[in-house]
């Protein structure tokens, strides 16, 4: 990528977080990370990146800031007061959130950074672990063009899709809408995994006929084989689809919009979180199938 070289901070050095900073160094920018576990922070300088003590020091001579945090409070402690992003950014910088929140408190503190002299673009991603590994992540990107054009060879260092969809808040909204998509593709997912398995059917030469066909999808090509075999490792843990459900909907009934299938999907996530499967992959869905269905393997 022949970008012109920016000084980075990402703020959030998780499961996303960090591969998405080493491809950062890898298209040439310069990179400064501030994690709260400090483990984070010697991985990203074990790929030639920059460690910080706090968030102010990595932010101060940023061009660029990245968040990516688990949930709206978490955003917005980092973002505010005497030691926030909006305190000890240097005046023109542009903060890209990758989080995913509430539209609602993107658009607030979207409006809060104007004020403090920062440019704002929220900018969620979608495409789990692999895709921040891989650099192929689908971003939603909201706010004003110029700010999006300013960051975006930044964004296409760590996703393969960019697309600008509106003002302030409008990623947030559009990643809500992919998270009530991938939620109900999971549930059914599982649902037929149970359903073949029940009728002793060659699953695997099963899956690989459905993905040639109308049901063929990303969930099913990721997610399907790991989840046959009940691995869960946390690609995208229930806890945090659990919340994007929540943002979905609640902004739904904020609209006035009816998500019947979304609304069971959230229920169905949430009953798995309860079940002790929060720190699961989000595909651990199956297990509840598994249980409702009387086929439990524990």
């Amino acid at each position: 990528m022949n970008a012109v070289p920016r000084r980075v901070a990402v703020i959030g050095l998780g499961i996303m977080g960090l591969p998405m900073a080493v491809n950062l160094i890898k298209a040439g920018h310069t990179v400064t990370g501030f994690n709260r576990s400090p483990g984070k922070i010697d991985q990203l300088a074990s790929h030639g990146g920059a460690g910080a003590a706090s968030t102010a020091e990595a932010v101060k001579d940023a061009d660029i800031i990245i968040t990516v945090l688990p949930d709206s409070p978490d955003v917005d402690a980092v973002v505010s007061g005497p030691h926030g992003i909006f305190a000890n950014a240097q005046m023109g910088a542009y903060w890209v959130d990758c989080s995913t929140i509430r539209p609602d408190v993107s658009v607030r503190l979207a409006a809060a950074a104007q004020e403090a002299g920062i440019r704002a673009v929220d900018a969620p991603v979608s495409g789990g672990e692999a895709g921040a590994i891989e650099g192929n992540l689908s971003i939603m990107v909201g706010g004003e063009t110029s700010d999006v054009e300013a960051v975006r060879t930044v964004l296409e260092a760590v996703g393969s899709t960019v697309v600008h969809v509106g003002p302030a808040g409008s990623g947030q909204t559009v990643k809500a809408a992919n998270q009530l998509i991938v939620a109900g593709n999971i549930e059914l997912l599982a649902e037929a995994l149970v359903f073949l398995e029940a009728h002793s059917v060659d699953t695997r030469a099963a899956i690989k006929v459905l993905a040639g066909g109308l049901a063929g999808s990303q969930v099913l090509e990721r997610k399907a084989a790991s989840m046959v075999a009940r691995r869960f490792e946390p690609g995208f843990r229930v806890d945090l689809h659990h919340k994007d459900l929540g943002i979905v909907t609640a902004a739904a009934r904020e609209a006035g919009v009816a998500i019947p299938l979304g609304a069971m999907a959230a229920r169905l996530m949430a009953s798995v979180r309860a079940e002790g499967h929060g720190s699961l992959d989000h595909s651990a869905l199956l297990l509840l199938v598994d249980r409702l269905s009387g086929r439990s393997r524990s």
